[in-house]
């Protein structure tokens, strides 16, 4: 596959979670078209095992690769942390993942106690094993599966009792602990910040992965010579999903340049 400048960009996840990682894309790189495959039939990738996990990137993957993508950002940490070495194994696009920033947040503590919160596939898998265990060993890591948190927000259930309810739950054990980095393992929780805060304070700070997505995106099109040579936005950023679009419509009502198309496989 020939790889050319004006190519876009693709993004998928496991729902409409990668929107909060394709906004700091679109903030650093606006002249870039972009690709989004939103694969909320499948949500929460968490809860499955690494064969169908798998199987879902491959489709994902194929998919933006038939729209002659550039780059490949697999805007799911489950998917990154179960699938990517598959993926780059297989196909000659780069890839991008994202992981769980712990490193950042070690490097931050003061109490040398941080939390993560996140699905039970990304805390399971071996590379978040690997990138935990490379740490310093004097700090503490404090793990919460957020169950049920991708579910309500892709019911439209964000701003919902049910989810101020269930996040006091989760939340819980990192006040507890007294810890002072909270580190969102999924992209579907920057969406949960302002709730987050409003719970645990001014003085845990929340870590997301979406800033440092957005450079790394830039440096590899940097590197590969396939930034756009575009000096105007002349096109329509897509966004695909296979479930309802109401959800994604709201997450996206005030971007402008988008259209949002329905697929299936």
């Amino acid at each position: 596959m020939k790889l050319h400048k004006e190519n876009p960009i693709g993004i998928f996840d496991s729902g409409i979670g990668g929107t909060s990682i394709w906004k700091e894309i679109n903030r650093l790189l606006p002249l870039e078209k972009t690709i989004y495959l939103s694969d909320s039939k499948n949500a929460p990738y968490g809860q499955r095992p690494t064969d169908q996990i798998i199987e879902l990137a491959i489709k994902n993957t194929e998919f933006l690769l038939n729209k002659n993508c550039k780059l490949i950002v697999v805007a799911c940490n489950t998917a990154t942390t179960n699938a990517i070495k598959y993926l780059r194994e297989t196909y000659q696009v780069p890839f991008i993942g994202i992981e769980p920033p712990i490193k950042p947040a070690s490097l931050k503590t003061k109490t040398k106690t941080i939390g993560i919160l996140a699905t039970k596939g990304t805390l399971n898998s071996q590379l978040f094993a690997t990138t935990a265990n490379n740490l310093d060993a004097t700090i503490e890591i404090i793990e919460q599966v957020g169950d049920g948190l991708v579910e309500l927000i892709e019911s439209n259930m964000l701003n919902s009792s049910e989810m101020h309810l269930l996040l006091k739950k989760h939340l819980k054990p990192f006040i507890k602990n007294n810890i002072d980095q909270l580190v969102l393992g999924c992209t579907h929780y920057p969406y949960l910040i302002p709730q987050i805060k409003n719970i645990i304070g001014d003085q845990i700070t929340i870590i997301d992965s979406g800033e440092a997505v957005a450079k790394q995106t830039k440096n590899i099109l940097e590197g590969k010579n396939l930034l756009s040579n575009k000096t105007e936005i002349d096109f329509i950023n897509e966004f695909y999903t296979n479930t309802t679009s109401e959800v994604l419509e709201k997450v996206l009502k005030e971007v402008k340049n988008i259209s949002i198309n329905k697929f299936a496989f």
